[in-house]
């Protein structure tokens, strides 16, 4: 850094690299916005007035300028695409710096799978901040391809670009101290680093438990009252809007002038099309606005108030102020979000939605991950005992990864329980792909309303094993063995036919190709799945999501059936 010609530009005495004339600049930390240039040396904003010099000058008045937006918390790996592509995507909406959580694919390839987006981030047109993922399992209860201790954490920490500790989702070993998890908090706290939270519908003393631990967001909450509560303890509340999980309309009311500096917004996991047709942070900044949030608090949300958060603000995230870096949005108009240029670091990266800078390849693809002991295989059968008739059924709720619970009669025929697409009573599996164990967790589920065939996915969170659903046992065979030939991916599948596929090389979670290619086999499985009859909108991101044990009510792993609340596996028959 070469401190004396910033301050000579900040004064003045000689001329900036670049200065942006006239614009209408957002001020984060007043709240005001104020006509006035913006001069830029060495990639950071050296000065906020009237009247400097530049080697070159663009003139964005009438324009509205915003510092860039910075997702607080996002699993690249849902995006189905390479760090490279998401950063082609992402950066043209806005979007010049995210926190990555990628316990998805550490979940596979343990700390190579982390390095590997280490790795992914060099050269791309955005910043990209990465936590220490803290729960690789997320439970002693699923099989997964790989495990972080808090000896393995601590070789990340050293990581360039590694700056916290990521979503601790075992809250339960949390509250009741469980020494493994404890002592990935001391590191963090030995680290001096952030801890991101999720605890869905902790509250009350568990609230308190959590939170004293030293974990200081969440970005679960489902209703406003959790929000607020967690607002109330301390908490930074991240705000998700994701391709499953929508909570933003919910959860905007508790944001008030009182408190929004605590709020933050967050994408989580985000599917392909979504990225492609609604958009990224950017997508949630025009929704809040829309839902008659003030632009003003909704840029907040998306910048400084996410930088504070992770520290970022130390680094010169978050605000268009002298001695921030010169990340800088201009905007057409301010409450529709237009997005009309973006520079990173002072540099024009995009405009008018389309990137003029080239993103590197994506470094070469992970060892295959997909291996299935067929040897011993048992199959989806599920055993009626003799007086056993009524079924614990997980109930898929639309636009939540949160599920209920029903008890319904099952269709038995020959001492064995089978799919009743009638009453939408459906079968549903977890293969375990990581280690050749041969284990298959079976369960019924309802909700997707699929007619016939099946729907399978080697993007099942966060063990990621091969989660499929179907209305007979042939076609989610079927399934699964199209995804072991694909070496990971998404399809749908009926009379034993492929319909449709999604190929997932990358650790059985993200492909190869471009945003483009992906959305469009993305929309062929969905295409598919809806002549199936599925009546869900993101059918295969709530299915990747039945077989999280953090999340109530129930969930099934290759192990079995668990019952989030109990932290405990349960049975499918209750009479």
């Amino acid at each position: 850094m070469n401190l004396e010609r910033r301050i000579a530009a900040a004064h003045g005495d000689e001329p900036a690299d670049l200065v942006l004339r006239g614009g209408r600049l957002i001020n984060v930390f007043s709240g005001d916005i104020e006509t006035a240039d913006i001069a830029i040396a060495d990639g950071v904003i050296v000065g906020i007035g009237d009247g400097y010099e530049g080697k070159q000058t663009i003139d964005v008045s009438g324009k509205w300028l915003a510092p860039g937006l910075i997702d607080g918390h996002m699993h690249v790996e849902s995006t189905q695409v390479t760090v490279p592509e998401f950063a082609r995507a992402v950066v043209p909406r806005g979007t010049t710096a995210a926190v990555f959580d990628p316990h998805e694919i550490a979940n596979v390839h343990g700390l190579d799978g982390i390095r590997y987006i280490l790795e992914s981030r060099r050269g791309v047109p955005m910043s990209i901040f990465v936590m220490a993922s803290s729960c690789v399992p997320a439970t002693h209860m699923e099989t997964t391809g790989a495990a972080l201790t808090a000896d393995d954490l601590a070789l990340l920490f050293d990581e360039e670009g590694v700056i916290g500790l990521a979503e601790m989702m075992n809250f339960p070993g949390v509250i009741y101290r469980d020494p493994a998890v404890l002592a990935k908090i001391r590191l963090a706290h030995a680290r001096r680093v952030p801890i991101d939270g999720h605890s869905p519908g902790v509250r009350g003393r568990d609230l308190n438990a959590y939170i004293v631990a030293g974990i200081g967001s969440d970005h679960e909450s489902t209703t406003a009252e959790e929000a607020a509560e967690k607002l109330r303890r301390g908490m930074y509340v991240l705000i998700r809007e994701a391709s499953s999980a929508r909570n933003l309309e919910a959860l905007l009311p508790i944001v008030t002038p009182a408190n929004s500096r605590r709020c933050c917004w967050a994408t989580d996991d985000r599917h392909p099309g979504d990225l492609l047709h609604e958009g990224h942070v950017d997508h949630l900044v025009r929704k809040a606005i829309a839902l008659g949030l003030d632009p003003i608090t909704a840029i907040q949300m998306g910048s400084i108030n996410t930088a504070e958060w992770f520290g970022l603000d130390r680094r010169g995230y978050g605000a268009l102020a002298p001695g921030f870096r010169a990340d800088i949005l201009v905007l057409d108009d301010l409450n529709t979000f237009r997005v009309q240029r973006v520079f990173v670091e002072g540099r024009l990266v995009a405009e008018e939605g389309r990137l003029l800078v080239n993103v590197p390849p994506a470094p070469s693809t992970l060892p295959p991950s997909v291996h299935i002991n067929w040897d011993a295989f048992p199959g989806f059968d599920i055993p009626a005992p003799a007086g056993h008739s009524t079924a614990r059924v997980i109930e898929v709720i639309e636009g939540q990864i949160v599920t209920g619970e029903r008890f319904m009669p099952a269709r038995i025929e020959n001492n064995r329980a089978l799919a009743d697409p009638t009453r939408d009573m459906l079968k549903l599996a977890v293969v375990e792909r990581h280690h050749g164990t041969g284990n298959v967790g079976v369960a019924f589920v309802t909700g997707f309303g699929l007619q016939r065939g099946a729907l399978a996915s080697s993007v099942a969170h966060d063990s990621h094993n091969i989660i499929v659903v179907g209305t007979n046992d042939d076609d989610m065979l079927a399934a699964v063995r199209a995804i072991e030939t694909l070496g990971g991916g998404q399809v749908a599948v009926a009379d034993g036919e492929l319909l449709a596929a999604l190929p997932l090389p990358i650790a059985g979670l993200m492909s190869d190709r471009p945003l483009e290619e992906v959305a469009a086999q993305d929309e062929a499985i969905h295409h598919a799945a809806r002549a199936l009859g599925c009546r869900l909108s993101s059918p295969f991101m709530a299915l990747s999501f039945l077989a999280l044990p953090v999340i109530p009510k129930l969930k099934l792993t290759d192990k079995g059936l668990v019952d989030v609340e109990r932290f405990d596996f349960v049975e499918i028959w209750v009479d």
